[in-house]
């Protein structure tokens, strides 16, 4: 129908006979162009408005649609105009240029077409991990696995389509693919273990972006940024991106702390032998300090008990459990449990036991220590600071050794 209204335009203009056939064309060409841009804005102005209207509605998935839909229908409207103006140059001209126009129509609708669809895919994307928007968001890792295979089916599905609008045929071509595909196979083994590696961590979900993941069995440790379908991002704890390729997960043990319960505190605390009567007292004050406080998980198991004689203390264990499992808020508690467990040490007139060591020396050996400079002494003799200094010596070891009874 345009076509024929511009015919009738041409044939009106060669009937006053001032203007030639070249000129005629630029003039058609022109009205063409510049329909086309009124269009086009006109189209993008409409689609805004209804997008700012539909955004007040409770319905997202409209404001979705406009969204991807509005670069799309402009680039329609330029390629249809286009195309036109094309058909009107090929009318005058009958260059051979243009005798592919038809073809390259069909091309940009299947271009226009998947690009209208991705652009949904992102949109679709964004709302349904979106907190603000979604009363339960999905799993991001999730949905971008399925936002990753919908993309990849639209845009084989273009690459088809166009291949079968240039005259290729599809059955050629997929038996072509299968045959090419085993030797493809084996040249890109480790390319298709990755993929399949991202596969199976999208379909086992063992962690996901923001968990902070460690593996026994390889230096690996840091919080996940990214799960592509050859490489998984994670990010040490030194800010170092740490690029580990998807089939080693397939092959190690991964430990995901993120998705801990509870946090443990497992400490054994020593105190002196010479505090062994007090030693019931604060076993059972420190049990009953963990179960009232606030940040203890006494659902969990709870453990403060006399463990052991050791070398040189008496040495209790306490293992209890706190309620958070964040890294920083785990350690204040910890803190706060281990000095309140020192104030009921110290309540009771007991001490934490360090490593101590007694020396028995056989009766009658005395230390004596050199005399000051310029002094001498008689064999058997010694000065009197000497014998303090000796006298001083035995009294520390005597102490040491009745502390250790």
């Amino acid at each position: 129908m345009v076509l024929e209204t511009l015919g009738i335009l041409n044939s009106w203009i060669k009937d006053f006979g001032m203007l030639s056939e070249g000129w005629r064309a630029s003039i058609l060409v022109f009205v063409l162009v510049f329909s086309t841009a009124t269009a086009a804005f006109i189209a993008s102005r409409v689609i805004g408005v209804l997008e700012r209207k539909f955004s007040s509605t409770n319905n997202l998935w409209d404001d979705a649609l406009l969204h991807a839909a509005r670069s799309p229908v402009v680039a329609f409207i330029w390629l249809q105009g286009v195309f036109w103006a094309a058909e009107v140059a090929y009318r005058f001209s009958e260059a051979e240029i243009f005798t592919a126009n038809r073809t390259l129509l069909q091309i940009g609708f299947v271009w226009v077409f998947v690009w209208a669809l991705l652009r949904l895919v992102k949109e679709a994307e964004k709302i349904l991990v979106s907190p603000m928007k979604m009363r339960k968001p999905m799993d991001f890792t999730t949905v971008s696995a399925i936002s990753k295979l919908l993309r990849a089916a639209v845009i084989i599905t273009a690459v088809l389509t166009a291949l079968q609008t240039l005259g290729f045929s599809i059955s050629g071509v997929l038996a072509f693919g299968g045959v090419g595909g085993i030797a493809v196979g084996f040249a890109a083994k480790d390319l298709l273990a990755n993929f399949f590696g991202g596969f199976i961590i999208h379909l086992d979900r063992p962690f996901k972006v923001g968990d902070w993941v460690r593996s026994p069995d390889r230096n690996i440790e840091g919080t996940v940024e990214h799960i592509g379908w050859r490489l998984t991002t994670i990010r040490t704890f030194d800010k170092r991106p740490l690029y580990v390729p998807n089939a080693t997960f397939t092959t190690i043990a991964v430990e995901n702390p993120s998705r801990m319960t509870n946090r443990r505190i497992s400490e054994t605390i020593g105190i002196r032998y010479a505090d062994v009567r007090s030693m019931k007292k604060i076993v059972d004050e420190i049990r009953e300090m963990l179960k009232n406080h606030e940040e203890i998980e006494t659902e969990q198991t709870l453990i403060v008990n006399f463990l052991a004689f050791n070398a040189s203390s008496l040495d209790i264990m306490v293992y209890t459990f706190t309620k958070t499992t964040q890294w920083v808020r785990f350690h204040e508690i910890k803190e706060d449990v281990l000095l309140k467990i020192s104030d009921i040490i110290e309540s009771y007139d007991a001490e934490v036991a360090f490593p101590t060591r007694t020396l028995h020396l056989p009766d009658g050996l005395k230390v004596s220590g050199a005399g000051r400079e310029g002094e001498t002494s008689e064999p058997g003799k010694g000065s009197s600071q000497e014998s303090s200094q000796t006298q001083s010596t035995e009294t520390q070891m005597e102490s040491a050794h009745d502390s250790n009874r």
